[in-house]
């Protein structure tokens, strides 16, 4: 499994999916401590505006207070916040994919304003910046960016939310040509009661799908009432009545039939967004949850010491780790591919796009990865205060609410996880990622010999034994998947989750484990020890993980003397020696405490 990458002109290319049949290289990956001057500079503007602007709102957010969003999405705009993604042509900043993690990231304070302005400057704005014609981009582009127009997604209806092209809304051409006619009913419409423009999805003469560019003021436009929410409540979320919408031909988004690109690209972005804003919230958690740990005694003495609790707060760090790893690495593939000069903005937007589908796959693990770990640590913090956390009086049950949504926005995560297997071996049947081969190959050699151990003097060199050792029993579980169902494994959704959970995994730990060794390359630091640690606690758990799924699936696929000798196998693709991660997720939590924060930021 060596290091490969594609030549394409005067750039290379780390295909998406590669990294579960290559050996990837520290320097190969974008990491947070590789920020240039300008992004911190951007982080800096961004925690500046949320702890002068959001911070003191908080009730007045939950509370709805009238105005107030658009007020605040303004200011917002105004710092270029809501515009990383929009050319500079068109009012916006023209940034890089990195600086939209950055933003995600610090805009997670509150629940309800990172769905707010996340739908603003991502799924609200994009689908126009990708796909929209020069004309569509001049008329609202810079009014979106400034913040003088505010932006919704219309693509989930009452009867298909995660089916989503099986819309019922209609779109019909009128008898002079000139408009499509609307008709429908959208749900879950996120900064629905306080848009001005709505992306909308519908079926032309219920056939094609298509995507539509709405105006609130067109007759017929009509947002209905409030949800009741468990969480983020202060957002606006509605849903959206088209009474014989008369939208004129020039606002077709994309082509007509082809609204599927524009709904799944635009929700591959989506997912780089939310898994970042989720590692920023785990981050946001991690401070009040040692602050409590430091000054709630117990037993006459800070719970702190206590070993379960540091427990929580060591696992509390592995995981943020893990996601802030896959975020920053998945955003600097991004930005690796578009990294090439591009002259023009159609050749612009044409790259941003090719880089979202390349890297759907990351898109849809770090979506899945992110959300779940922002629920093990706001469950977790909420254990550490204890009764207190299960009242309205501290910030941590609000949170606990706001986060849940998390696993059901930009596609559920049961959805994402059907997802990933199916994007990677569609993309192996296509030729583009040899995927079926490599597990078929490895299948042979198995059954034969095992593969000889490689010898390398760099750092972490047993955990980097280790994960590719996992990636060989992904391997080896999706042959086997793939050998016995064929054409019906889809039908099979309990194994294709089971092969996406071994997926995800891999890649949590190798990015991890690539961090970790970038960082300590530089220096044999206090930190680089604690980056080692970080990995090293990913890296063990993670193959544990692993190791359960997959011994939950191979009965599946196999019987008899077949199944006891794959169960061989898979001990040896996952062989390694008993690591004390009590003792790692001890000094993990120790240097959080130290620091009174996740400690590596």
């Amino acid at each position: 499994m060596a290091a490969t990458v594609v030549a394409e002109g005067n750039r290379t290319l780390i295909k998406g999916g590669s990294f579960l049949i290559e050996r990837r290289l520290p320097h190969e990956v974008f990491t947070p401590e590789d920020l240039s001057d300008q992004h911190r500079l951007i982080a800096q503007t961004a925690q500046e505006f949320v702890d002068r602007e959001i911070v003191p709102r908080l009730k007045e957010i939950e509370e709805k207070k009238p105005g107030l969003l658009r007020d605040l999405l303004r200011e917002a705009a105004e710092l270029g916040l809501c515009a990383t993604d929009v050319a500079p042509e068109f009012g916006g900043l023209g940034l890089d994919r990195v600086t939209s993690v950055i933003i995600s990231e610090k805009m997670a304070r509150d629940g309800a304003w990172a769905a707010t302005v996340g739908a603003q400057a991502g799924i609200g704005i994009m689908p126009i910046a990708f796909f929209g014609t020069p004309e569509q981009k001049e008329k609202y582009l810079p009014r979106l960016a400034r913040g003088e127009m505010i932006g919704a997604y219309c693509l989930s209806e009452a009867s298909s939310g995660s089916d989503a092209l099986s819309c019922n809304t209609r779109a019909t051409l009128s008898s002079d040509g000139r408009y499509y006619i609307l008709d429908g009913v959208k749900m879950w419409i996120t900064n629905g009661g306080i848009a001005d423009l709505y992306i909308v999805f519908a079926r032309v003469d219920g056939e094609k799908f298509t995507a539509f560019i709405v105006e609130r003021t067109f007759p017929g436009v009509a947002p209905g009432a409030e949800e009741h929410k468990m969480g983020i409540r202060g957002s606006s979320t509605t849903p959206l009545n088209l009474d014989h919408v008369s939208v004129p031909i020039e606002n077709v988004l994309g082509d007509v039939g082809k609204g599927h690109q524009v709904a799944f690209n635009i929700l591959n972005m989506g997912r780089l967004k939310l898994g970042a804003g989720c590692i920023g919230g785990c981050k946001i958690m991690m401070k009040p949850a040692i602050k409590w740990a430091k000054e709630r005694q117990a037993f006459g003495r800070p719970i702190a010491g206590f070993g379960l609790i540091k427990e929580k707060l060591g696992g509390m760090v592995a995981r943020i780790y893990a996601g802030e790893s896959m975020a920053y690495r998945t955003a600097g593939l991004m930005d690796r591919l578009l990294d090439d000069g591009a002259a023009s903005e159609a050749n612009r937007s044409a790259r941003i796009l090719e880089s979202l589908q390349e890297y759907a796959v990351e898109c849809s693990i770090l979506k899945v990865m992110a959300t779940e770990a922002l629920g093990y640590v706001v469950d977790e913090t909420v254990q550490v205060f204890g009764g207190y956390g299960f009242t309205v009086d501290y910030e941590v049950e609000r949170t606990y609410r706001d986060q849940r949504v998390n696993r059901i926005f930009e596609g559920t995560n049961e959805i994402n996880r059907l997802l990933i297997t199916d994007m990677l071996l569609k993309r192996s049947m296509q030729g583009r990622l040899a995927l079926i081969p490599a597990a078929m190959k490895l299948m042979e050699e198995a059954l034969s010999s095992s593969p000889a151990a490689e010898e390398e003097n760099i750092p972490l060199a047993d955990e980097a034994s280790v994960v590719e050792g996992g990636k060989r029993a992904a391997l080896f579980m999706a042959g086997g998947a793939v050998q016995k169902f064929q054409q019906t494994l889809p039908e099979e959704q309990e194994v294709v989750a089971a092969l996406s959970n071994l997926v995800a995994e891999i890649y949590g730990m190798e990015s991890a484990l690539l961090r970790a060794q970038k960082h300590f390359a530089k220096s044999a630091s206090t930190m680089a020890t604690a980056h080692a640690n970080a990995a090293r606690c990913v890296i063990y758990e993670g193959t544990e993980r692993m190791e359960t799924e997959a011994r939950r699936i191979l009965p599946r696929l196999a019987a008899g003397d077949t199944l006891r000798a794959q169960s061989a196998l898979l001990r040896r693709f996952l062989k390694r020696t008993p690591t004390d991660t009590i003792e790692l997720r001890r000094s993990l939590a120790s240097i959080a405490l130290d620091r009174s924060r996740y400690p590596f930021e």
